[in-house]
């Protein structure tokens, strides 16, 4: 196996943050090995977005993260915005475009902010060893000594990038966790986020619901998100589901407005305007009929609004507008865009992301407990705290 070769900082992860690191370091002249055990870098970039890869949002601002310590990501962010991710795709001339809510997709391909990323990393001079599974990670005299495949390496700097379990058949592990704890870091207990919600008991008659979608507002404690919500065969998907998930918590119930657009009273007003509609007719006019006529079965309300008593109205209207589900669970790891909770944000400088008690032991991107809203926000984080560490190394 010879000599270990010499770094300046070796980089574990070629996923969006440790590419970004990789550049950033290197175009500062440093001399850097970037090693990932799958055959590709940017695995995830590749198939996010549909292919298209929503690789940032304007709105990114350190509100629409989650962590123990929600303070944590304000500084890398403020010194990476969207505008210099956009400023970088505008000089590799990528065409993009603006869809709902702030994301920004490419116009073409994922494949262009991989390639993008790639060279940048050949301005830097980076050493890049593609399909060489990390085998052990060691730390002595001021070294970590890394043996991958069959070579080893050596540098003072390590950079934690390989990311969170989600998505385990794209390659994703927990090693991150297990490199944390080796060097004595504590690990926030790692959770699926931005994943479908299952039902069960009861609220299975609503598995009947499979492909039917409305927008709504979730609400999930004191978070809301309006956006399309997604029946499935185990439970409750879309947007407004996948955001609200990285808030729930086992045992909390979720509400649903299914009628956000609605001002208060808008059914004693249909039994005013209307007093010989039905009640289940009013309510298909509203929403998808399988979905009207699941809810008013529940409910139970049938005949003409003239023959309801107000109060009946009124009930019927606080259920539609807060219709409570209490999910058994999610669909787990394999079904979640990304993982909540991670190395812990308490071990590393906001400024650097480096261990504060191992120096040059550094950790980005979603090893990390911050995790992004859906819509651009985790790539977005995924670029700033990989520009932050690559700044230091």
């Amino acid at each position: 196996m010879g000599l270990p070769k010499a770094f300046d900082a070796i980089i574990l992860g070629a996923g969006g943050a440790g590419l970004m690191c990789a550049a950033t370091a290197g175009q500062r002249g440093r001399r850097i090995l970037l090693v990932d055990h799958a055959e590709q870098a940017g695995k995830k970039i590749l198939i996010s977005g549909g292919g298209r890869c929503n690789f940032t949002n304007i709105g990114a601002a350190p509100d629409r993260f989650l962590s123990a310590n929600p303070h944590f990501a304000k500084s890398a962010l403020s010194r990476y915005t969207p505008r210099d991710f956009i400023d970088l795709v505008d000089r590799h001339g990528i065409a993009w475009h603006e869809k709902t809510l702030g994301q920004l997709f490419c116009d073409g391909s994922a494949r262009q902010i991989v390639h993008m990323l790639m060279e940048e990393c050949a301005k830097g001079s980076v050493r890049i060893s593609l399909g060489q599974p990390i085998e052990e990670v060691a730390h002595a005299d001021g070294q970590f000594n890394v043996r991958y495949g069959n070579e080893t390496a050596s540098a003072p700097a390590l950079v934690i990038a390989t990311g969170g379990p989600s998505i385990p058949k794209m390659g994703a592990t927990g090693l991150a966790y297990d490199l944390a704890r080796q060097f004595g870091l504590k690990v926030v207990e790692p959770r699926p986020a931005l994943v479908p919600l299952t039902l069960g008991g009861e609220e299975a008659l609503f598995h009947s619901l499979s492909g039917v979608a409305a927008e709504i507002i979730a609400r999930c404690g004191r978070t809301e998100f309006r956006e399309a919500a997604l029946f499935t065969h185990k439970g409750l998907s879309g947007p407004a589901i996948l955001q609200i998930s990285s808030y729930w918590r086992h045992g909390q119930p979720v509400g649903i407005d299914f009628l956000p657009s609605l001002g208060r009273n808008w059914l004693i007003e249909a039994k005013r305007k209307r007093p010989r509609s039905h009640f289940h007719n009013v309510v298909g006019e509203l929403l998808p009929d399988r979905l009207a006529e699941a809810l008013t079965k529940r409910i139970g309300l049938w005949g003409e609004l003239a023959n309801m008593p107000d109060r009946k109205l009124e009930e019927a209207e606080k259920q539609l507008s807060d219709w409570i589900f209490i999910p058994n669970g999610t669909e787990g790891f394999a079904k979640a865009e990304v993982t909540a909770g991670g190395i812990s944000t308490a071990e590393l400088s906001s400024q650097t992301m480096m261990a504060k008690n191992v120096p040059g032991l550094y950790a980005i991107g979603e090893a990390v407990d911050v995790t992004g809203w859906l819509g651009g926000y985790n790539f977005q984080w995924a670029w700033a705290s990989g520009w932050a560490a690559g700044q230091f190394l």
